[in-house]
């Protein structure tokens, strides 16, 4: 990915980060954006236990964050686009 040079410059400026690591910072936060729902809900399950939460609160709680979360949409087959769109 290459990061957009505005968007690149806008964070440089505001933060004092140089260009270099501005584009760094950009792609950490479009990688984290980018993670697909499966693995975020296993990453957050196992941390979640690790910390001796039980899964009725985990799955509470990933709902929760699930839903306020930008995340990436899986992989879809062209039937299930054509099931999303005719239904």
């Amino acid at each position: 990915m290459t990061a957009d040079s505005e968007l690149v410059d806008r964070i440089a400026s505001s933060t004092g980060l140089s260009p270099a690591e501005a584009v760094r910072v950009i792609e950490d936060v479009v990688a984290f954006h980018a993670e697909p729902v499966e693995e975020y809900v296993r990453r957050r399950h196992a941390h979640l236990k690790t910390y001796g939460v039980r899964n009725p609160e985990i799955f509470a709680r990933i709902a929760e964050e699930l839903d306020g979360r930008v995340v990436a949409a899986p992989p879809l087959t062209e039937r299930q686009l054509r099931r999303i769109v005719y239904g």
